[in-house]
Order: structure tokens, then sequence, then C-alpha cells
């Protein structure tokens, strides 16, 4: 029987998959369908840039405030408003849109993450081995985190699947000539390479059916976890109207935490985080799938992205207690830079119609890591900062968003290609730094600052999370 913790787990994942069905699918189509001065992209730009303001001061102030479920509940119908933006897409309709969505997004995931980890710290409670030692509650945080990872990243599978079989119905599908392929790829790369290939925008009917396909689902996800996630957090919540500490106190936590060495640590590898989805979102789908096969074509070629991605989050979740991160983050790696050196040399072309799904196939398990480990990492290494680590997390992942969206108009496919390469080769030189500090640095003692989360007050000290590879002197 499922208990109170894994229900709301599966209710939290549940709602992210029904938000991340329309806005997943929005963003994979942004940077083709709204093509027209780069609108699409722009609009995803000012999406991250908002978020990196909402990351730094929001989630802590509207957490304390709501609790995590309401405030899970509140952003998710500001993100409605941007599938209500694209019904008629202009500049007017699309940048507030995104500017509200952005807003919402720091508190969204942050209160997610908080969720979460608190959820791992009560079931290990449940069970009475919180007290005996952290490692439980550290396996069940892992656990959590691939369960949710399985269950929201099949959204792309669902979003693409809409996008596509919409699209598909299009009566004014234009033939690809042979001429226009030579622009596809990271190849030659004209004034106008922004403009090449395939971009014929759908009908407007089609578009106003997909986006009213996303509205619903938006409006399914505020509706599920309204009603059936357990306001877990509520207590905390009404302590902290009746001890309220001063905005700027609560909200600079995010910025506080950025003194620690560790978190310094994980910069490069977080932001590097966002480079690669997006550069398969924008770039993937915009200068190859667009280019060689046609707007409909890629919502199929992301659902195998989804697919990979949801599958291997689960098994990943599982494999991490016996083979730790360090094994999942090199093959993630590996691959990754794998699918990045066939893109610099691959022509796509019509006739090559398996390597189409065989690239975002192999991107889907490598981000499975990049997600998983990378939140787990976070709920490890900062248990009483949860609020503030997590905020730090949704910031710096942006700001790898907000980058790769910035140039996407600017520079040659190739530039951007390079710029992702070396982004992953730095997150490989600081990651293993950070390993070493961890292992090797002694056991900070827990510390209750005026930044750290209410609900790690009324725990016990000794209850502490330790990160992976601590001593066993230390691990109880």
């Amino acid at each position: 029987m499922i208990g109170p913790n894994m229900k709301n787990v599966l209710v939290v994942s549940f709602g992210f998959v029904c938000l991340f069905t329309a806005y997943g699918g929005l963003q994979n189509l942004q940077s083709s369908l709204n093509a027209q001065q780069g609108m699409g992209v722009a609009s995803l730009s000012v999406i991250y840039a908002a978020l990196i303001l909402s990351a730094m001061f929001a989630p802590p102030l509207l957490i304390k405030h709501l609790g995590c479920k309401w405030t899970i509940v509140a952003s998710m119908g500001c993100y409605v408003t941007y599938s209500c933006g694209n019904l008629y897409s202009a500049w007017e309709t699309l940048i507030p849109t995104s500017a509200v969505l952005g807003l919402a997004g720091g508190p969204l995931w942050s209160a997610k993450c908080t969720y979460l980890a608190l959820s791992s710290h009560l079931q290990a409670k449940r069970e009475g081995r919180q007290g005996s030692g952290s490692r439980r509650a550290q396996d069940l945080l892992t656990q959590y985190f691939g369960i949710f990872f399985a269950i929201f990243q099949s959204s792309a599978v669902w979003g693409n699947l809409l996008s596509s079989l919409i699209f598909s119905q299009d009566t004014h599908i234009a033939e690809i000539p042979e001429e226009a392929l030579q622009y596809c790829g990271v190849g030659p790369c004209a004034d106008d390479f922004i403009q090449s290939g395939n971009f014929t925008r759908p009908e407007q009917k089609l578009v106003y059916t997909l986006m009213g396909c996303y509205i619903g689902m938006g409006v399914l996800a505020m509706a599920s976890v309204a009603v059936f996630l357990d306001n877990i957090d509520r207590g905390v919540a009404k302590e902290f109207h009746g001890n309220q500490e001063p905005f700027w106190s609560t909200a600079l936590a995010t910025v506080r935490l950025l003194r620690d060495r560790k978190l310094q640590l994980l910069i490069p590898m977080t932001i590097y985080s966002g480079l690669e989805q997006s550069f398969l979102w924008a770039e993937y789908t915009k200068n190859f799938v667009t280019c060689a096969l046609g707007i409909h074509f890629i919502g199929f070629t992301m659902i195998c992205f989804g697919a990979c991605d949801s599958v291997c989050s689960f098994l990943f979740g599982k494999l991490a207690r016996f083979t730790g991160r360090i094994a999942l983050f090199g093959l993630a790696a590996l691959t990754n830079f794998g699918c990045i050196m066939a893109l610099l040399f691959w022509r796509p072309h019509p006739d090559h119609f398996a390597v189409f799904f065989l690239i975002p196939g192999l991107w889907g398990m490598a981000d499975a890591v990049w997600q998983t480990q990378i939140n787990a990492i976070y709920g490890v290494l900062f248990p009483d900062h949860t609020e503030a680590a997590f905020a730090n997390y949704r910031l710096w992942e942006s700001v790898g968003f907000l980058l790769a969206f910035g140039y996407s108009s600017q520079l040659c496919l190739s530039t951007k290609t390079y710029l992702l390469l070396a982004s992953l080769a730095l997150s490989l030189l600081t990651y293993p730094l950070l390993e070493y500090l961890v292992r090797e640095g002694p056991p900070a003692p827990p510390r209750y600052s005026r930044g750290a989360t209410q609900e790690n007050k009324v725990e016990e000290p000794q209850n502490t999370f330790l990160p992976e590879g601590a001593p066993d002197s230390v691990q109880g």
C-alpha cells in the first residue's frame, strides 16, 4: 500500500506532468513557431531572466508565507498565462506573459524541491530510522527525485505528441528544396542562417487548437495539486506568520548561501544543465529537425528525448545508491560529449531519418543524470538551507538558459556548439574538486542561521543529512 509521503510525491509528479505537457511543448516550438524577428527565443530569454530574479528573492519568502503546497498552486497559475499569450503570438502578448511565468518559476521549483526534501525527512522519521543515521533520509531523497523526474520527464512525450499530431493536419506543409539543406546543422553560417530551411508557420486554427489543449492541461495541474496534495508544512507557515523575520533577511538567504565553497563548485555544472537543455530545445529543433524535416516533426523527435529521460530518471534514481553519483555523472558527460561531436560533423538530411531520433534519445539519457543527481546533491549538501539551496539551483540553471536563449539568434551554430563543449569541460574540472572537498573536509556542525528553514529547527541536531561518502565515524 502506498504511504502518505509516497502519495504526495506522486501527486506533485502528476501536477508537474500536466503543467509541463503544456509549457514543455511550447518551449520546444518557440524557435520555429515564432521565428519571425527571433520573437520565440526572445520570449524564452525573458522567462529565464525573470526566473533569475525570482529564484534569488521570492522562494524563501513565498514558501514560508504560503507553504509549499499553495506556492506550487499559485505558480502553476502563472504558467498558464504563457499558453494564453501564445494564442495570438505578438511582442505585446508573449513578452508580458513570459515575464509572469519567469517570476513564478523560482518559487515553483524551489517549493517542489523543498516539499520532496521534507517528505524524505518525514518518511525516514516515520520508519524510525531518522535518529539512527542520515543515510536512509538521503536514500529516500534520491529515490523521490528519481520517481519525480521519471514521471515528470514523460511530459515531453505528451506535449510533443500533441503538437505533432495537431500540426501534422496542416494542409500547407511545404517540400524542403535540396539547396536549403546546406544550411541545416553546423553548416555554412550565412547572414540569414536563422531563417534557413522550412520555417513555414502552421495554420492559425491549428495553433488555436493546440493552445486550447495546453491551457486545459495547466488548469488540470492546478486542480489536482490543490485538491489532493497534503499541506505537510502548514504549521511551518503559521509559525512564520507569528514570528516573521525581516523581508531582506529571508529573501537574501539565497545570496548568503553563495559564500559556501561547495555551492561555488556546483555552479558550473548547474549552468551546464541549463545550457544543454536549451541547446536541444532551441538549436537542435530549429537547425536540425525543422530545417531538414519540417516543424511537424519536432514533437515526434522530442518524444524520444522525453521517453528516454523519463525511463532513465527512474533507473538512475535506483542505481545511484549502488553506483554512487560519480559514475553516473561520468556516464552523462561521455554521452553528451559524443552527441555534441556527432552534431559538429553530421550534415542532416531526410535520408538520415533514424539519426534525428537517436540523438534526442541519447541526450535524454544524459539529461536524466543531470536532473536527478544535481537536484539530489543540493538537498544532500545543504539540508539546513533547503529553500535557499534549491533557489540557487534554479538561479544558476536559469543563467544557463538565459545565456543560451540570449545568444541563440546572434551567433552561428558552430560557435554555440563549441561554447556548450567548453561549459561541459569546465563542469568536469570543478566537480571532482567538490567531491574532494566533501570527502576530505571536516563535517560542519549543525547551524541554524536566520535563513535556515523553520522545519529543520524542530529536528534533532544529530539527524542532519550527511553527503555521500562522509566518514563512517560521523554517519552515526
